[in-house]
């Protein structure tokens, strides 16, 4: 595996590598939602917000839509379903 392939794995599982973000990838499990949702859900700050949404869409996991002031989020089967792959890949000792 090249290092640019290494690269895109780590930027993949870091989305999953903290609890508020596995927290906001559960709540999107449900449906899209908005930015204000996830604050009051959460408890968390704007900026810290912010810090987790650029993460979990930097990954593919989470597809941000534009809406005004407001950006509301949903999952990305697309991105899901490359972090299958990648996972698969790492794992699978005839890959």
């Amino acid at each position: 595996m090249s290092a640019e392939k290494f690269k895109d794995t780590a930027v993949v599982f870091r989305a999953f590598s903290d609890v508020k973000r596995i927290q906001i990838i559960e709540m999107l499990r449900r449906g899209e939602r908005c930015a204000c949702e996830i604050l009051t859900e959460l408890e968390i700050s704007q900026p810290t917000l912010s810090h987790h949404m650029k993460i979990l869409c930097d990954s593919g996991i989470v597809l941000p839509i534009k809406e005004g002031k407001w950006t509301h989020y949903s999952i990305s089967h697309e991105g899901v379903r490359h972090a299958e792959s990648l996972l698969k890949a790492l794992t699978d000792k005839d890959s």
